[in-house]
């Protein structure tokens, strides 16, 4: 969804404007030496069903993966480009890069809410939340104003969860991942089945960033 106000880009090719030469490094996730090769930044898009099949221990493995599916070069962007949005023919997702960096973070915050809490609470019930409410009402800055958000903030948050959840979750026991929630519109929940959709979820949104990366530096 193009929120209004964010210019599109055209149809035409890559954003032309010089990238800005910011010094700023990606954190390194905490899965380092796992084998795994980074999904969201594989030719297909990663899909949830794939992840079915996996262990339990091979299932955290790839969450701990993290924002070691981004593009590095999402830091070689300026502030027009990160608050550039697509058109739907454009194939590459319609959100620009800072608004969709800063839903996988909001997100990401509900996931590990959701599943502390499964495995805390007996039974507890999730509320959902409205992510186009999030990104219209300007949480993730406009194009006047996006550099006061800068995706470093996002990308930060995201590296620190999943530090944080993923070493977490290696210390429960295999009991724990049936545990279960209730999702008002998703209905029973299993604690795996929150950390499947957790870990699809940034890989799907970071296969879509890194096309639209590749596209504004012209390298798509």
């Amino acid at each position: 969804m193009t929120s209004p106000g964010f210019p599109a880009a055209p149809n035409s090719g890559p954003h032309t404007s010089q990238a800005a030469g910011r010094q700023v490094s990606l954190p390194t996730s905490s899965a380092g030496g796992t084998g795994m090769a980074p999904p969201g930044r594989g030719v297909g898009q990663p899909t949830l069903a794939e992840l079915t099949g996996l262990t339990t221990d091979l299932l955290v493995k790839r969450y701990r993966i993290g924002v070691e599916n981004f593009a590095r070069e999402v830091f070689e962007l300026n502030d027009a480009m990160l608050d550039t949005a697509f058109r739907q023919e454009a194939g590459v997702g319609r959100w620009p890069c800072r608004v969709l960096l800063g839903h996988v973070a909001d997100a990401e915050l509900a996931f590990v809410h959701r599943m502390r809490r499964t495995v805390a609470e007996e039974g507890p019930v999730f509320a959902v939340w409205d992510e186009n409410a999030f990104i219209d009402s300007g949480l993730y800055g406009t194009p006047e104003n996006g550099a006061k958000f800068p995706i470093g903030g996002f990308v930060a948050t995201l590296h620190t969860l999943r530090a944080w959840t993923g070493q977490w979750l290696t210390e429960l026991p295999a009991t724990a991942f049936d545990r279960v929630a209730l999702h008002p519109e998703r209905g029973e929940q299993t604690l795996r089945l929150i950390l499947q959709y957790a870990t699809w979820h940034l890989e799907h949104h970071a296969w879509f960033l890194n096309k639209k990366v590749a596209r504004l530096l012209g390298r798509a």
